[in-house]
């Protein structure tokens, strides 16, 4: 199968006629390739862009909003075909993507395509001087959204929509590892009689076509999901041509459990926390703290409920944790387990390698549990990004707060408590752009969702999107 670039409505080949072969994670063999696509193609992706903008950024939003929830119909009507292309791209259980990435999806166009519709105009009368102000909230332009491997179609859209949605139009790179379902959107949108040049996809490695985007002088926004080292790259290149920059990056997230929690809630959630995924993605809760009075009932309990995971192959409705993304990727998550080994963890539970029967060649591990001794240790600090926690005791609301914000990034943060008073302190003092209190993952798309620290710059979701996807411009009347 080869994919092809979906630019101004068309699919086409790379430029260069050069190809990456792309693996499925399950059973390690190649099934396809994708376009090693170069600055030339990037190049045709911003003219058709460019081209498209004046119309699609003076269509109606009600057409705009029509074309939107369209686009999350088809989806919709097409759920099990997408899961299963997302699930062989990624290596995730096919119910997982059934029942998360794929619906998910669809709500972020049908969430969007009605929010624009509501993303009001501020005004403001300075009384006494006869004047009246107004905002106006205008599209950038083109801009470009670089989106990851863990949840592919799920974040590709997250930033596709608002920026179509604010009238913008869009060169975009998924990942080169999951390209499947960005080309499937490709025919999606188009069916849905999204105007040709609005949406431009483009394939390729992160070092030459992702790089052509972000250095393109006229692509005046990037949205970037992915690691801390590349947004800190990014924000290098696009600083001295005053690009706008949403960066959502690296996650080390505290999950702090305290004895007054309920306690059962508190294991099925942190079970899924840990392990959703395979441990791939970036709200993962990968460093638990337990308050010491119920540490030891813990952690009997929490290897047990994980040795009760079903390691198999995507496509099984029994499968728990599916194969990890990459060869590459699970032999980098193999390293910090020998890391942890290194430094006095101990492993309570996995670390190995598990062989599928008949997916021998698959990147399969078993979910794995390291009691650390020192909070600062490598695998308490370092974003590993699979299958693998770090669990250790605390005595004291302080020192849980110094340990938990004792790290580069500030992604998100768990609290288990019924304490109404530790609530509310400690998520005034937790240094996360997103706190959930007795629960995970709960979202609402209408809330900032973002990270400070190393994590990130910037916010996505609900009217911040459509802020970020527009400009502002003050218009003053004397009357």
């Amino acid at each position: 199968m080869k994919i092809k670039n979906y630019i101004n409505g068309q699919f086409s080949p790379p430029i260069s006629d050069e190809w990456i072969d792309n693996y499925c994670p399950a059973n390690g063999e190649v099934y396809g390739q994708i376009p090693n696509s170069s600055t030339k193609d990037v190049e045709e992706a911003y003219k058709a862009a460019k081209e498209a903008f004046p119309a699609w950024s003076n269509t109606t939003l009600e057409k705009r909003n029509r074309i939107l929830i369209k686009i999350s119909e088809l989806l919709e009507d097409n759920l099990q075909d997408f899961a299963e292309a997302e699930s062989k791209d990624n290596g995730k259980p096919i119910s997982l993507a059934k029942a998360v990435d794929i619906p998910r999806a669809a709500s972020n166009f049908r969430f969007f395509g009605n929010a624009i519709t509501q993303f009001a105009s501020e005004s403001h009368e300075s009384i006494g001087q006869n004047a009246i102000n107004y905002t106006l909230r205008q599209p950038i332009g083109v801009v470009g959204c670089i989106s990851p491997w863990n949840l592919p179609l799920y974040l590709f859209t997250w930033k596709i929509a608002p920026a179509i949605a604010a009238g913008n139009c869009v060169v975009a790179k998924p990942s080169e590892v999951t390209p499947i379902t960005a080309y499937l959107l490709g025919e999606i949108c188009k069916a849905a009689g999204l105007p040709n040049g609005v949406l431009n996809i483009v394939h390729g490695l992160g070092t030459t076509t992702g790089q052509a985007i972000v250095e393109h002088p006229d692509i005046k926004a990037i949205s970037f999901t992915g690691g801390t080292a590349t947004g800190a790259y990014i924000a290098k290149v696009a600083a001295p041509m005053f690009k706008k920059l949403s960066l959502e990056l690296g996650g080390k997230n505290p999950n702090i459990i305290f004895a007054d929690c309920d306690y059962q809630d508190m294991l099925e959630t942190t079970v899924r926390s840990s392990f959703s995924n395979q441990g791939q993605i970036c709200l993962c809760g990968s460093r638990i703290f337990v308050e010491a009075s119920i540490y030891d009932k813990f952690k009997a309990d929490f290897v047990q409920k994980v040795k009760g995971l079903k390691v198999g192959h995507p496509s099984e409705a029994t499968t728990n944790i599916g194969a990890l993304v990459s060869k590459p990727h699970l032999e980098k998550v193999m390293q910090y387990i020998d890391i942890a080994k290194e430094e006095d963890g101990i492993v309570l539970c996995g670390g190995k390698r598990v062989t599928v029967t008949d997916y021998e060649n698959g990147y399969y591990l078993e979910p794995t549990i390291i009691e650390i001794q020192n909070d600062q240790c490598s695998v308490n600090q370092e974003e590993i990004f699979g299958p693998v926690v770090t669990i250790m005791p605390f005595k004291t609301e302080d020192e849980v707060l110094e340990m938990a914000n004792k790290v580069k990034y500030g992604l998100s943060a768990t609290l288990w408590t019924n304490n109404l008073k530790r609530t509310m302190n400690m998520s005034n003092q937790l240094q996360a752009g997103i706190i959930w209190i007795n629960t995970w993952m709960l979202r609402d798309l209408r809330t900032p969702f973002g990270g400070v620290k190393a994590s990130g710059v910037g916010r996505e979701g609900g009217f911040e999107a459509l802020r970020f996807f527009t400009e502002a411009k003050n218009v003053c009347i004397k009357y």
